[in-house]
């Protein structure tokens, strides 16, 4: 299990309130037969004493089993961050991690939202404990303060702060302090933020979609359709490209 995270006194309940093992059991509720048949087959060959690479095959497969057949996201989290956990691989820690805090902001369950944290902020620590420059495992823990509620979110800022100041290119870094700044009412900053990001990425569609949001609440209607434009042609999906358009004709009123 997770190591635990400072945390508000006030958050302490919510926390508590979260158990894994009952969302797993929740979880296989939602199975057909021949998918829960898998699935008991898949966690009866986790047994005591078994050497470490067949433990780590079955927290693999039982992964990808909640991502692909039954499209849980947190059981195939928690696996996903149990096999990182075992193997005790930089790049898997991270990995994990960024799993857990790129779906933090999603979340409308206090409970979730914490227990979701305290695995990222683990897996983060786990990660800087191999390797103490790993600028994304920075970033990530910050996030997690920021959008998770772990300690306070200028603690946070100040961890993804440390990496823009030793590298004013780190995309990662920039787009999280820009989203922390929307998150706090900072529209300024959030404007430099994203346009620094698009001097270096001027393809990067969550920057392009951000800003051309931001213009939008603004009342700048111009630069919005001119962002939304450049957005409907990097976007893949039909729907989402409609959707566009539609809010490009909008703005043209």
């Amino acid at each position: 299990m997770a190591g635990k995270s400072a945390a508000p006194a006030g958050d302490a309940a919510a926390i508590a309130d979260f158990s894994i093992d009952t969302v797993l059991t929740l979880s296989k509720k939602d199975l057909n037969p021949e998918q829960a048949l898998r699935l008991d087959l898949l966690e009866k060959s986790i047994t005591r004493g078994a050497v470490k690479q067949e433990q780590l095959d079955v927290y693999q497969h039982l992964a990808n089993f909640w991502r692909d057949t039954a499209k849980a996201f947190i059981p195939f989290a928690w696996y996903t961050a149990q096999a990182a956990r075992l193997e005790n691989s930089e790049k898997k820690l991270n990995f994990a991690g960024q799993i857990f805090v790129n779906q933090l902001t999603r979340q409308d369950n206090d409970a979730q939202r914490h227990w979701m944290a305290e695995q990222a902020a683990d897996l983060f620590e786990k990660t800087l404990a191999l390797n103490p420059a790993n600028d994304s495992a920075k970033v990530g823990l910050g996030a997690t303060y920021l959008y998770g509620g772990l300690g306070s979110p200028m603690e946070g800022i100040g961890k993804i702060r440390e990496v823009v100041e030793k590298d004013s290119n780190n995309v990662y870094a920039q787009m999280t302090l820009a989203t922390a700044s929307l998150m706090s009412g900072q529209k300024e900053k959030a404007k430099e933020r994203l346009e620094t990001v698009l001097r270096m990425q001027p393809q990067n569609l969550q920057a392009i979609l951000m800003l051309g949001d931001l213009f939008e609440k603004n009342g700048d209607k111009n630069q919005a359709a001119a962002l939304y434009a450049k957005a409907a042609k990097l976007v893949q999906r039909k729907d989402l490209k409609e959707e566009l358009e539609k809010r490009i004709e909008e703005l043209k009123k």
